[in-house]
C-alpha cells in the first residue's frame, strides 16, 4: 500500500496550463470515479482550485509505480503533455504536503481561509462517492484538524488576505488608492465575488455592480453592501459605465470575448477599462488586452502584491511547521501501526524529522 499526491500548482504551472485541468466542483465525483478506475487506485480524492489540481491516491503495494502522466491525461481528455509541470510526493511527503495545503502554508496568499473549505469539500465529495478508504479518510480528517490547530494556535491568519481582497488591492493600486469616484463591477456572486464586494465596500468605491447568472443571488449580495445588481444578459451595457471589472465565476467557458468588449468601446469614449480575472478557467479572453485602453490582469498577476503581504505573516511559519511535523509523525505511525522506518519514502518520519523549508514564492 502506498499513499501519494500528484499534481500541479501555481508554483509549477501558469494559469494557461492550470485551467486546462480545472474541474468544476459539480464534476469532482465523476472525475474521481474515472481516476480510480483508470489508475487502478484503491482510494482517491481529487482537489481542484484556482491555484492547484491535485490527485491524492492510494495504490496497492509499495513497489507499484504511479503513472502520473496517464492520470492527468485521463483527467484532461486532451492530448497534452503536462509532465514538465507535475510533481509527485509519496508517503510522509504526501501527508506533509496536504497538511501544508489545508493549513494554507502552500497557498499563493499565505494564511488565506478559502483553501481549508475547498479541501473539506473535495474530501466530502469523494467520501460520499465511496472513493475514500482507511488511509484517505484518516489523512484528510487529520489535515482538517491540523488546519484548525494552525488557525487557532498561531497568528498566521491575522490580517490574512484572500485572493479576492488582493484583487481589490490591485484595483486600488491602479487608481492610486482612490476608488471613491470609480465604478467597479463584480462578475460572479460566489465566495470570491462576495469577498471582493466586501473589501470594495470598505475601500469606499463609489459604485459597485454585481452581475451573476442567478439574478436573485446578485440582488441579495448587492443589497447587503449597498451595491446594484445587474442581470447577466445586461452585462455588456454595464461595461460601458465600469472602470474596473473583477470576474470570478465558475464557468468552464469564456464569458467575455474580444468582440463583445470591442462593441462597448464607442460608448466609453476612450476611458480605460481594467479587467481583473481571478477565475480558473479564465472568464475573459486573453486577447481583449489587444484593444486600445483595455488592460487585463489574471490570477497570476497578483503574485507581486501577495509577495509583499506574506512578509507580515512569515514569523508564524516556525510554529506552523512544528504543528504539521507533529501531526505527520502521528499520522504515519498510526497508518502503518508500528514505529516509522525507512521503508516509507523520504523524508522518513522519525524523532528527528525536520520540516523542509518551503520555497516562498507567494505562499
Amino acid at each position: 500500500m502506498k499513499l501519494f499526491v500528484a499534481g500541479l500548482s501555481y508554483k509549477t504551472a501558469p494559469v494557461e496550463m492550470r485551467e486546462k485541468l480545472a474541474v468544476h466542483p459539480s464534476r469532482l465525483r465523476c472525475h474521481g470515479c474515472r481516476l480510480k478506475i483508470s489508475g487502478n487506485l484503491s482510494e482517491v480524492v481529487l482537489l481542484s482550485t484556482c491555484n492547484r489540481v491535485e490527485i491524492y491516491g492510494v495504490v496497492s503495494g509499495t513497489d507499484v509505480k504511479v503513472d502520473v502522466g496517464r492520470l492527468f491525461r485521463d483527467l484532461c481528455d486532451k492530448d497534452l503533455n503536462f509532465s514538465p509541470y507535475l510533481y509527485l510526493k509519496e508517503g510522509a511527503e504526501a501527508a506533509l504536503h496536504l497538511f501544508s495545503v489545508a493549513g494554507s502554508l502552500d497557498s499563493m496568499v499565505l494564511g488565506e481561509t478559502e483553501i481549508t473549505g475547498q479541501v473539506k469539500q473535495a474530501y466530502q465529495t469523494a467520501q460520499a462517492a465511496k472513493l475514500t478508504g482507511r488511509v484517505t479518510n484518516r489523512l484528510f480528517q487529520t489535515a482538517l484538524q491540523t488546519a484548525k490547530e494552525i488557525r487557532t494556535q498561531t497568528d498566521l491568519g491575522r490580517g490574512a488576505a484572500s485572493v479576492g481582497s488582493v484583487a481589490v488591492e490591485l484595483a486600488e493600486r491602479i487608481f492610486d488608492r482612490d476608488l471613491s469616484q470609480k465604478t467597479v463591477m463584480i462578475i460572479g456572486a460566489g465566495k470570491m465575488g462576495e469577498a471582493c464586494v466586501r473589501h470594495l465596500a470598505k475601500r469606499g468605491a463609489r459604485t459597485v455592480l454585481v452581475a451573476n447568472r442567478s439574478y436573485d443571488r446578485a440582488v441579495n449580495l448587492a443589497a447587503e453592501f449597498g451595491g446594484h445588481a445587474v442581470r447577466f444578459e445586461e452585462l455588456l451595457p454595464s461595461l460601458a459605465q465600469s472602470d474596473i471589472v473583477v470576474s470570478s465565476t465558475g464557468s468552464p467557458d469564456t464569458i467575455l470575448r474580444r468582440d463583445q468588449v470591442a462593441s462597448v468601446q464607442p460608448a466609453r469614449r476612450g476611458r480605460p477599462l481594467f479587467f481583473i480575472d481571478i477565475a480558473v478557467p479564465r472568464d475573459i479572453a486573453a486577447n481583449v488586452q489587444e484593444l486600445e485602453n483595455v488592460y487585463l490582469y489574471n490570477v497570476d498577476h497578483l503574485e507581486s502584491i501577495v509577495r509583499e503581504n506574506v512578509r507580515l505573516r512569515e514569523q508564524e511559519l516556525g510554529r506552523c511547521h512544528e504543528i504539521i511535523t507533529g501531526r505527520v509523525q502521528k499520522f504515519m505511525a498510526r497508518l502503518i501501526k508500528r514505529p516509522v522506518t525507512a521503508t516509507w519514502p523520504a523524508p522518513a518520519v522519525k524523532p528527528d524529522f525536520t520540516f523542509p523549508q518551503p520555497t516562498v514564492c507567494c505562499s
